[in-house]
C-alpha cells in the first residue's frame, strides 16, 4: 500500500509541476504575463496538447495557489 501511495504522490507532483510550467510559459492565456511572448511562442508547439487540460484545471480551482500545491 505504501508503494501505491508513493506512486500517486509522484503522479500528483508531476502534474503540479507540469501545470506550473504551463502557467509560467502560457500565463498570458489567463492574464498572468510572466514570460516574454517570444519564448512563449517558441514553446507553444510543445505545450498545445496540454493547454485544454490545463485551462480546465485552472478554471476549476478556486484559488491559484491551490493549483500549485
Amino acid at each position: 500500500m505504501a508503494a501505491h501511495d508513493m506512486a500517486r504522490f509522484a503522479l500528483k507532483t508531476r502534474s503540479s509541476m507540469e501545470h506550473l510550467f504551463i502557467l509560467i510559459t502560457m500565463g498570458d492565456l489567463l492574464g498572468v504575463p510572466i514570460l516574454p511572448p517570444y519564448y512563449s511562442l517558441r514553446l507553444l508547439p510543445y505545450v498545445v496538447p496540454q493547454v485544454a487540460t490545463w485551462k480546465r484545471r485552472m478554471l476549476r480551482e478556486k484559488d491559484l495557489t491551490d493549483a500549485i500545491y
